[in-house]
């Protein structure tokens, strides 16, 4: 790669870009004039309608006379709140990540026998085929987790026999196998990445028959491979409130029209893998955690809410942080008074928080989302309703549970693969058509010149 780089000098670059610049601008009017959708949105901010579900549904606004009229926010997966999912689990005790997946991809919640049965088949599952964490991990480190889940989701097309076939028995089985198999490419890519890049010690622990896949997930990850009952259930509370946020979240969206062209699966859940490493998708937790340090140095009285308040002020003026502007972990494209995700999280993980020496954090966390509202009203002069989204907790919990931040995403992608695969059955099995919007061309017309008549 750096002799690539190399290859092109920096005055070629610059002249390249110069080029570029000067022959693709599109004045920003245009898209108001042909009244384009950007980001596929529609005026008011809400989604464009491209296809039906019956996986999730995300709901945090009613329409009320053409304007947003805002409500508390639900998460709804296969017509069940999240909420009502999370405590039938912890009445109960157990883990709930492996139930949410039977739900998501088959419709309603499993029997005693049919989550046992699930439970089993992912554990068995776990391990990758033969040596394929030699030559596929080992052999390739790579600096960012994420581009190692989607390089090895890929090559696992390789290993399958019948790669191509979209039969739903066939993509189920594919399915299935890369929801068990996620979590230990990621352990082992993390563990790669940390010998070569981070110069730190890697293990490779055993598997242990039967472990769910969060008890799993800090047995690879940890030195010792021990853990407490209680942080499992907290990975595992994690990996269900990440499982599924609907068919038009960017990395789901990019599932189903890679699914709708007929492609292989693989193909299709390295392209989300891909979407979801964007910082404005699932990269974002790491920012949040990046801003909390930036309020930590900057804030000397963390229960000062004026001072906190002059900080953020600084933040949205670009005087602060990472000069972006934004308040990371506040706002949400559907959620307006609350996304239940975070309001869960809150209430699950401040106890561990508090136990791991993290208490202060945590609230320090709910002063900026209790402040964000007033004061980005004040300094941009607009009043609307905001909330913390999911991402303004996730990273501080899986800071609590000692989990570096190389994997905040990794495990965002591990979580959301039974949402993924859901999506891409009922792509395959209702969509009936390849997804293909239009862009409508404004390019001038322009002559055929001779290379010698070229100024």
């Amino acid at each position: 790669m750096e002799e690539n780089r190399e290859k092109i000098s920096n005055s070629a670059l610059i002249s390249l870009c110069e080029e570029f610049r000067k022959n693709n601008r599109i004045d920003p009017e245009k898209f108001e004039q042909y009244e384009v959708k950007r980001g596929l949105r529609n005026a008011d901010g809400s989604g464009v309608v491209a296809g039906l579900t019956l996986i999730c549904n995300v709901h945090g606004y009613v329409m009320n006379e053409g304007e947003k009229s805002p409500v508390e926010g639900r998460l709804v997966y296969r017509g069940m709140d999240i909420r009502e999912l999370v405590n039938g689990c912890a009445h109960d005790i157990r883990f709930g990540f492996e139930e949410t997946a039977w739900l998501l991809l088959f419709g309603t919640l499993p029997t005693k026998s049919q989550i046992e049965q699930f439970s089993n088949i992912l554990s068995e599952c776990h391990e990758l085929p033969e040596y394929f964490a030699e030559d596929m991990i080992i052999k390739a480190p790579s600096n960012n987790i994420m581009n190692k889940l989607a390089r090895s989701v890929l090559a696992l097309y390789s290993y399958d026999d019948n790669a191509e076939d979209i039969s739903l028995e066939n993509v189920l089985r594919q399915s299935i196998n890369l929801i068990a198999m996620m979590p230990t490419i990621m352990s082992y890519a993390y563990q790669v990445k940390r010998r070569h890049y981070d110069k730190e010690s890697m293990y490779f622990h055993p598997m242990i028959p039967g472990l769910s896949t969060a008890e799993a997930i800090l047995h690879m990850l940890r030195a010792d491979s021990s853990f407490t009952d209680e942080e499992a259930k907290l990975l595992d509370l994690c990996l269900m409130l990440h499982a599924e946020h609907g068919g038009g979240n960017n990395s789901t969206f990019t599932a189903r029209v890679l699914s709708s062209s007929g492609t292989d699966t693989y193909s299709a859940i390295a392209a989300a893998i891909g979407s979801l490493k964007g910082p404005r998708h699932g990269g974002a937790n790491i920012k949040v955690m990046e801003m909390l340090d930036y309020i930590k140095e900057g804030v000397r009285d963390w229960n000062d809410d004026d001072e906190i308040a002059a900080f953020l002020t600084k933040l949205i003026n670009r005087e602060a942080g990472d000069r972006s502007g934004l308040i990371y972990g506040m706002g949400h494209a559907i959620y307006t008074l609350s996304d239940p995700r975070a309001v869960i999280l809150k209430e699950k993980a401040y106890g561990l928080a508090e136990k791991k020496g993290l208490g202060a954090d945590f609230r320090l966390l709910e002063k900026v989302e209790m402040l964000t509202p007033k004061v980005f009203a004040s300094v941009k002069g607009v009043d609307k309703a905001m909330c913390a989204n999911v991402d303004m907790y996730s990273g501080l919990v899986y800071r609590t549970l000692g989990i570096s931040e190389d994997l905040f995403t990794p495990l965002f992608a591990v979580a959301r693969m039974p949402g993924w695969c859901a999506h891409r059955i009922e792509e395959i099995t209702t969509g009936g058509r390849i997804i293909r919007p239009a862009y409508k061309a404004i390019a001038p017309p322009q002559k055929y010149i001779p290379l010698d008549q070229r100024g």
